[in-house]
């Protein structure tokens, strides 16, 4: 249980930081450019090669049996702890709460951010399969 709650930490941490690295880009280069709902869709293959490595090195690292239950226990976990940092921290450096965040996603991006959130928490599970 203990290396699953550090594997989940170590993943979360791992796709938290690409997207707080890939931010600034979407924010002050992309959305001038393209739009908000544009400059978020760009944005999300390159989330998701970050979280398909993040999820491939996390399985490597920790050595986590191929039994599905352990590897989505890990993703579940990680989400929670994105879903956190979302709530936490993002909402207080826009400065709005639950409800206004949700009504200010964009309702094409906010759906595939959605859908990633369901990648994210899958990828263990799916990484390393043949």
């Amino acid at each position: 249980m203990r290396n699953s709650l550090k594997a989940a930490a170590f993943y979360f941490i791992l796709v938290f930081a690409a997207g707080f690295a890939l931010a600034p880009v979407r924010i002050l280069v992309m959305v001038p450019r393209a739009g908000e709902r544009w400059a978020e869709l760009m944005e999300m293959p390159l989330m998701l090669g970050a979280i398909l490595l993040a999820a491939r090195y996390t399985v490597r690292r920790f050595r986590l049996p191929t039994a599905g239950y352990t590897r989505l226990a890990v993703g579940l976990l990680a989400l929670v702890f994105m879903l956190l940092a979302e709530f936490a921290v993002v909402l207080r450096i826009r400065g709005l709460d639950l409800a206004e965040y949700a009504a200010s996603r964009d309702p094409v991006s906010g759906g595939v951010y959605l859908l990633m959130l369901g990648v994210f928490a899958l990828m263990p599970v799916l990484a390393g399969r043949r």
